[in-house]
């Protein structure tokens, strides 16, 4: 869990809030872009500058945000942070953000969790019922053979291949995740997603009341700027 729907779903949300998802992918590009300019070099910042281009992130603005990030530019210093607790229905829930404020960040977050019968914890509260991981998607087409897609990524260090309905889902060890990508990449695959996720290790199941109150707090979370991902534990699939 953490991801919601299919991959044209997600296409569509992002569609519809544009400049907000610009916002975000800029600051990720900005803070990854401090270990350096260059992502043939820095597979943070090559990661970040595809994801924006996947939403046609203007040239321009991309390369702003690398220079920010590099000190070319002036620009606002972003702090990563995570924020823990439980939605309603006792859903956990993982909040990854990039702030220039903090208390700002803090605050609103915690109104969310408040408002929608959520509770917000302390570090290391609901962590411990996620796994980091790797995550890899690859849209299903009639052109992927998954025999061979088995292939290339065992042999580049795929830990499990799980195929959806829509997607090919590959998971691997954080550190192995740019080379699985890279290898996917170089046998002519399209990657949909790339990155390092919270997978949940046990889930939830809320009651149909409790989920409307979970999936309204999700939205607001996910439409804070500071946010840049959300994740939880929760079994069924929502909408939002």
């Amino acid at each position: 869990m953490g991801r919601h729907g299919t991959i044209a779903g997600r296409k569509a949300a992002q569609d519809s809030k544009r400049a907000q998802i610009f916002t975000k992918y800029a600051r990720a590009i900005t803070v990854a872009a401090k270990s350096g300019g260059d992502p043939e070099y820095n597979f943070a910042l090559k990661n970040a500058i595809e994801k924006a281009k996947s939403i046609n992130m203007p040239n321009d603005n991309i390369i702003r945000s690398i220079k920010k990030g590099t000190g070319e530019l002036a620009g606002e210093t972003y702090e990563p942070g995570s924020f823990e607790g439980y939605g309603c229905g006792g859903v956990a829930v993982i909040v990854d953000v990039l702030t220039d404020n903090r208390n700002r960040t803090a605050a609103n977050i915690k109104h969310a969790f408040d408002k929608y019968n959520g509770n917000l914890g302390v570090p290391g509260c609901v962590s411990y019922m996620f796994n980091r991981k790797g995550i890899i998607l690859i849209e299903k087409t009639d052109a992927i053979d998954e025999d061979a897609l088995m292939e290339v990524a065992l042999e580049a260090g795929m830990e499990d291949l799980i195929s959806h309905e829509e997607e090919f889902e590959i998971q691997t060890a954080p550190e192995d995740l740019n080379a699985v990508s890279e290898a996917l990449r170089a046998a002519g695959y399209e990657l949909a997603e790339s990155d390092v996720d919270y997978v949940p290790t046990m889930e939830s199941t809320p009651s149909e009341s409790d989920i409307k109150s979970l999936v309204k707090m999700l939205e607001v979370l996910e439409n804070d700027d500071d946010v840049q991902k959300v994740y939880h534990n929760c079994a069924v699939e929502l909408d939002y």
